[in-house]
């Protein structure tokens, strides 16, 4: 029998992942069956549980692809030189996070993916993990502008890094629950004010 190529698998995996993605968007995690992914994906039985064996590896797997993308995003942040302002890293997280809304993406489920890490320790770990990296990445690229003497003196980049991290979450919200969100250039502009009171 011919061996299967890594592209062939790769395709199937994402096949599966993109199906479970649209189910878990239009009935929530606790409402889709294995059965759903299955009709969804179009595949068989034996072809879906050869690469995930339950919900629980389908969200971790999910929350994975996610976490992957944000984390290379931080890793381009802290990587940039000259490293941009609190603002520009602000935005270009917030741009990432807007490009997973699109058709495909996690946006539409990451709260229920923060809501089964309380009861998984696994994907609390994992999602602590990726969310600990984007926060530690906030708090590098301001520590940075301190050192570079482009925020005041008494600024705390720590806080200040930890700060920005926390208006992540409340862009998702946002962009999640409300008809009338902002984008993220009206986000991080409504916060300019702020921010440029920082800088020297």
């Amino acid at each position: 029998m011919p061996r299967v190529s890594d592209d062939h698998l790769a395709a199937r995996r994402a096949q599966i992942l993109e199906a479970a993605k649209e189910c878990f968007a239009a009935q929530g995690f606790h409402r889709t069956s294995m059965a759903d992914v299955l009709a969804a994906s179009e595949l068989s039985a034996g072809a879906v549980y050869r690469y995930f064996r339950s919900k629980d590896e389908l969200i971790a797997a999910i929350a994975g692809q996610a976490g992957d993308g944000l984390a290379a995003v931080t890793a381009e942040m802290v990587a940039a030189d000259p490293v941009p302002d609190p603002a520009g890293a602000l935005l270009g997280v917030l741009a990432f996070v807007e490009g997973q809304a699109a058709p495909g993406g996690s946006l539409r489920i990451a709260l229920q993916v923060w809501a089964e890490a309380l009861r998984d320790e696994r994907l609390r770990a994992q999602v602590g993990r990726t969310y600990g990296g984007l926060r530690d990445g906030f708090v590098l690229v301001c520590r940075r502008n301190h050192e570079a003497g482009r925020l005041r003196a008494d600024v705390d980049p720590e806080a200040l890094g930890r700060a920005l991290y926390s208006l992540v979450p409340g862009y998702v919200l946002q962009r999640l629950l409300l008809d009338d969100h902002p984008d993220p250039e009206t986000y991080v502009g409504d916060l300019r004010p702020l921010l440029d009171a920082m800088s020297s």
